[in-house]
């Protein structure tokens, strides 16, 4: 069918002013004088729903088994991920009006704006997929879309050790640093699996332990009894209702907290982190974009600069308030750990990182931070 002739019944539709019908339909693509089949009429009822309801046309590619991500380059190329990297497949859309329409659809029906004077939106679908996207002419070759799907069901240590990410002796010092309430970040770029490998460590806390969970877009699903997931939330269309992460981790501490998670460090949030780490909150944790483990410090100095925190001031928290890092590389298809290091405070006075387990070969290679790290996870390992 013609996208012309769909969008000139949609159109129709939408003036009836009431729920269509299959007859709405018929009579609309009368109209169009187009000739009319009980086939033809049913495949126009599912486009329209379609475009609809959920992700619209991009719902087909959203229920592949093991996709996730679905990408939109314009009306012309749609790429997935499988896990193996980035696939092209068939672009849905004939023009960028298809492309736009969807995005600030899907952008309504989460109560946020997306028009030329705010051409951008990052939210959470209903079902947890994560959504993001940006208009043309901002975006080129055309409106972009990026669709996350969240995991369904949780990846354990094991899992991780069968599938050959991690081997038995990291494995082992991973599942020490939590049991010793040994406080961490989980480093690494873009779609490395921090967040799913946190998700793991944190299902490994005992069950006795609460964890007050902070995210600006809702990922961390640890399988544990007793968790409590705070989710930011962005301005509404007026401008007005937002919710940040800072102001989430400052109630998060009046909520007796055994463990507080931030899901990833990106902001000036990361100062109220630093200063619950150094009120007695063990075993805390989180994420942060990062190119190596080496770059940690003066990823988190800059964060703090964010939030008025000086660059003395900055390293003086990190020295008390962090202890290790956990390092996660993507190889081709394969997320995998590649370092553990320690965060010490230097002869110059400032952090740090050290490596305690390079874990390129197996068993690991260890390094000078090596007994930095046997102090801190104790008679854990």
């Amino acid at each position: 069918m013609n996208p012309a002739t769909i969008d000139a019944v949609r159109t129709r539709l939408a003036g009836l002013g009431r729920p269509w019908t299959p007859s709405d339909v018929a009579a609309a693509l009368r109209e169009q004088h187009v000739v009319l089949s009980d086939t033809l009429v049913g495949s126009v009822v599912e486009a329209l729903q379609r475009g609809s309801t959920g992700a619209g046309a991009l719902e087909p590619l959203l229920r592949l088994p093991g996709v996730t991500d679905v990408l939109v380059n314009g009306p012309a190329q749609v790429f997935i991920d499988r896990g193996q990297g980035l696939e092209p497949v068939d672009s849905p859309f004939a023009t960028d009006t298809d492309v736009r329409r969807l995005a600030v659809r899907l952008a309504a029906s989460l109560g946020r704006r997306l028009d030329d004077a705010c051409p951008t939106v990052d939210a959470r679908m209903l079902d947890g997929t994560r959504l993001h996207a940006i208009l043309a002419p901002v975006a080129e070759p055309g409106t972009c879309l990026s669709l996350r799907v969240p995991r369904r069901g949780g990846m354990t240590l094991d899992d991780w050790v069968s599938g050959g990410s991690i081997t038995p002796d990291v494995a082992s010092v991973l599942s020490a640093l939590v049991s010793s309430k040994t406080t961490f970040l989980v480093s690494g770029g873009t779609g490395s699996g921090k967040t799913t490998l946190l998700a793991s460590l944190l299902s490994l806390v005992p069950d006795d332990q609460r964890l007050l969970i902070v995210e600006d877009s809702r990922e961390l699903a640890p399988d544990h009894p007793h968790c409590v997931r705070l989710e930011a939330r962005h301005p509404n269309a007026e401008g007005a209702g937002a919710i940040t992460l800072t102001d989430l981790v400052r109630q998060a501490l009046r909520m007796r907290p055994d463990r507080l998670v931030l899901g990833e460090v990106r902001g000036a949030e990361v100062t109220d982190m630093l200063t619950a780490m150094n009120t007695g909150h063990e075993g805390g944790c989180g994420t942060v974009h990062a190119n190596s483990a080496l770059d940690v410090p003066a990823r988190l100095e800059a964060l703090a600069a964010l939030g008025g925190l000086g660059r003395d001031a900055c390293h003086a928290q990190m020295a008390s308030a962090l202890s290790v890092v956990v390092h996660l590389r993507r190889d081709g298809t394969r997320r995998t750990v590649d370092q553990i290091a320690t965060l010490q405070r230097g002869e110059d006075g400032w952090v740090h990182t050290t490596a305690a387990l390079t874990c390129r070969q197996s068993p690991a290679l260890r390094g000078p931070g090596w007994p930095r790290l046997c102090e801190l996870i104790g008679g854990q390992r």
